[in-house]
């Protein structure tokens, strides 16, 4: 464990000390994402926290306690302290980004929680549907006060490389949306995240914003379309080889339920074939000519076994909430439905018993005129 150099109280005299802009900022999870954000944060001059589960979980900082990036981000970055203790880490963070697998978020809320005051801010690095709906609740149901919550994307795609634990940012996406638990709070909470990243645009509403990944639409098409690939353990390249013209069948199914079911709760998406040239430049023609020219992707190889965060976390975090928004607002998902039924077969798992609803998401027993107001209001 690293020395604290001093309390969130202290934090406004330091930022002074160590220049305009910066801020001391906290990094729950040290995975792809969490190392990957860690860098970045570092690089801009932020004073950077670190939060694992377990003290081995830390080992890849070294005794000079520094993040080694390649990349998009190229150098040997500070880590001012890390720990796997919440209250210290809370006590000097001011801004606190969650970094772990969505399907952790109320957990983490639970832990965070007795450690969390009004001067905390929490930017949740992923999210999927409904992530800040769900750290809310989770907070609330501890009688946590709600500090300021805002969402937006995973904006990094990086692997951590195991010869030297150093983590390999191949590419950052320049440009995704964001969103708080509703409009009013998105507009109050908007400048916490525009100060880390300003290119980011605000979403009409959550759902918008938890619909605008790519991810969500091409994950477990993908994966069940190659099932055999992946279950023999066959490498391939899962977006330049894992794709076949019907394969775009079920991804544009997909993306059309994603857009009625926006269009439902009052907003609009960006065509998906458009956000990958967003987030990355590529050819968007048509989806799989944007899908098979997005630089990155040429190193995206295939999971090795169905038991995979492209499945789990995805349908959890994304499609299942999905289908239930849906059902309130009466839109069909038949090919949603079916990649939800068929995925818990192959991998005998109840995905709905796992998945984020209406009850964690605190929107059950609302109709959904009462949704629908609550999250544009």
């Amino acid at each position: 464990m690293l020395i604290f150099p001093q309390p969130v109280a202290a934090l406004t005299s330091s930022r002074s000390a160590a220049g305009a802009g910066c801020l001391s900022t906290g990094i729950v999870g040290t995975s792809n994402t969490g190392r990957a954000l860690a860098a970045y944060l570092s690089s801009q001059g932020h004073s950077v926290h670190l939060l694992a589960r377990t003290e081995n979980k830390l080992r890849f900082l070294g005794k000079r306690s520094i993040i080694k990036a390649e990349g998009k981000i190229e150098g040997s970055f500070p880590v001012a302290s890390a720990s796997c203790s919440s209250s210290e880490f809370c006590n000097y963070s001011e801004v606190i980004f969650v970094g772990t697998i969505t399907t952790a978020y109320a957990e983490i809320a639970q832990k965070l929680a007795p450690h969390l005051t009004e001067k905390h801010n929490i930017i949740l690095f992923s999210s999927k549907l409904g992530g800040a709906l769900i750290f809310e609740e989770a907070l609330k149901a501890v009688g946590c006060k709600i500090p300021n919550i805002i969402e937006t994307d995973a904006l990094f795609a990086a692997r951590i490389k195991e010869e030297d634990d150093s983590i390999w940012i191949r590419g950052f996406k320049q440009w995704t949306l964001f969103s708080s638990a509703t409009k009013t709070k998105t507009q109050k909470n908007a400048g916490i995240l525009k100060q880390f990243f300003p290119n980011l645009s605000p979403a009409v509403n959550i759902i918008q914003r938890g619909l605008t990944d790519f991810g969500a639409v091409a994950h477990v098409p993908i994966a069940l379309s190659n099932m055999n690939l992946i279950s023999s353990k066959t490498p391939f390249n899962f977006y330049y080889n894992g794709m076949t013209e019907e394969t775009i069948s079920l991804l544009e199914a997909v993306e059309s339920e994603f857009r009625n079911l926006a269009l439902a709760y009052g907003s609009e998406l960006i065509a998906m074939k458009d956000l990958l040239n967003r987030y990355y430049g590529c050819d968007n023609t048509s989806l799989f000519s944007a899908m098979t020219t997005v630089p990155n992707y040429r190193h995206s190889q295939g999971p090795s076994s169905l038991q995979h965060r492209f499945l789990h976390e995805d349908i959890c975090s994304t499609l299942a909430p999905a289908r239930q928004l849906a059902e309130l607002a009466g839109v069909k998902t038949p090919v949603i439905d079916s990649l939800v039924n068929i995925a818990s077969v192959i991998t005998k798992r109840d995905f709905e018993a796992e998945s984020r609803s209406l009850r964690n998401l605190g929107l059950e027993g609302m109709s959904f005129e009462q949704v629908f107001d609550y999250v544009n209001g």
